[in-house]
């Protein structure tokens, strides 16, 4: 047990260190999320040679850093993939700002930038720069290149080549952002739900043993003789045990069935179930004395089925009949058998169940409309349900305002 809250601590600070991370700007990442864009060379490779110009990239530019993703270098500018610039001499830096293209065609005619430090420094003559701005108009950097000599850039042909190059890059990285930032959650949903399930079955098997010690306890008080006070309290406390088990039961099946692959199942022959049945009809009308249960069987063909699993689902669909229908209501059971199969009935009055309920009602943690006092994990049904789906048969359920009932159907083996 502190293994596992452990292990939910451990998952709890991953989550958090997560969303810290993507607050943060991962230089690396982005360099590598460039490279996986097939696009991106060939972008870089159209420009060079629809521009003459013979340096292209695709930079990423932060309040602190100009970083080259990606590189088409034909005049040994000297920069490669990671290579960085100081910020503050590139126009990058200005774009950031601004968020507006930057289109030189030639720097020594060009009335602002004729004397700007950048193409002092860096020694070109002909520039275009071009902002990639993400979904979320986060700006990313920018789509760039540069050459010694000038060339004819500002025109609707090119600058609109560029923008669209540019739009192409954000749109491959917030498809890559969103992949990415989908497979992270579905990874921490399932090591979440894998932890969850782990850890109602191991609460589940720490819970089991004293449970059966306090419903052993109860049965060897209610042998001896009582007043009606002490008996009273002896019913109460195998009533709880009961009741406790069959949660525990349906506990641990469900987190089996999640981690294991399904309801195991130890099938054997039975002429009839009726003994089965009966036991547990007994321990419902132990539990609740004043309660009407009428039982008719009709067993023609022996039945191939696991006895335990049978009693389980009866118990669950029994204690759902008990729990919704009027407390002087009769509750029917029919069970019969064929060379078609078994069939199991419980059947009884109230208040029908909603469509929309009807259709839910088989999965986990889903209950229908509840009083303060029918509280309960909701999944006697969804174990009924994976119970009979193990046997290779149906449980359906059919709702009205004479009656709700509850069908297993197991074909003939």
């Amino acid at each position: 047990m502190f293994y596992l809250i452990l292990k939910f601590s451990k998952l709890l600070t991953k989550l958090f260190q997560t969303k810290l991370l993507n607050t943060r700007v991962d230089i690396k990442s982005d360099i590598e999320t460039i490279s996986r864009i097939p696009a991106v060379a060939h972008i870089l490779e159209i420009v060079c040679k629809t521009t003459g110009m013979g340096f292209a990239a695709v930079a990423r530019v932060t309040t602190e850093k100009w970083i080259a993703c990606a590189v088409r270098d034909e005049i040994n500018f000297g920069l490669v993939p990671g290579g960085e610039l100081t910020l503050e001499t590139t126009i990058c830096n200005e774009i950031r700002e601004h968020r507006q293209p930057v289109v030189i065609d030639h720097v020594a005619e060009d009335e602002h930038f004729a004397n700007h430090h950048t193409p002092l420094t860096y020694g070109f003559q002909s520039y275009i720069s071009i902002p990639i701005i993400l979904k979320n108009g986060d700006f990313f950097g920018t789509l760039c290149a540069i050459d010694p000599k000038p060339a004819k850039l500002n025109n609707p042909t090119i600058t609109g080549m560029f923008k669209m190059f540019a739009d192409l890059i954000a749109f491959h990285l917030d498809a890559m952002e969103e992949i990415a930032e989908s497979e992270e959650r579905l990874q921490l949903e399932k090591e979440t739900s894998e932890l969850r399930e782990q850890f109602i079955a191991i609460l589940g098997h720490d819970l089991k043993n004293p449970v059966n010690a306090i419903s052993n306890s109860s049965q060897l008080l209610n042998r001896m003789d009582l007043d009606y006070r002490g008996q009273r309290l002896v019913n109460i406390i195998h009533d709880s045990a009961f009741k406790m088990t069959g949660l525990i039961e349906n506990m641990l099946d469900f987190a089996s069935g999640r981690l294991g692959g399904g309801i195991s199942l130890t099938r054997t022959h039975y002429s009839n179930l009726d003994t089965i049945l009966d036991q547990v009809i007994s321990e419902m009308q132990i539990i609740s004395p004043e309660r009407r249960l009428m039982a008719n069987y009709d067993f023609k063909h022996p039945i191939y089925a696991d006895g335990k699993r049978i009693a389980q689902l009866f118990g669950n669909l029994l204690a759902n009949a008990v729990k919704y229908s009027p407390a002087e209501a009769l509750i029917e059971i029919v069970a019969d058998s064929d060379h078609n199969g078994f069939v199991l009935r419980v059947s009884n009055p109230g208040k029908p169940i909603p469509e929309e309920v009807i259709e839910r009602l088989f999965q986990p943690f889903s209950r229908g409309e509840v009083s303060p006092d029918q509280k309960g994990l909701g999944l006697g049904l969804y174990i009924s349900f994976e119970i009979a789906k193990a046997h290779g048969g149906t449980l359906s359920v059919s709702s009205c305002e004479e009656q709700t009932c509850f069908t297993l159907n197991i074909p003939a083996q």
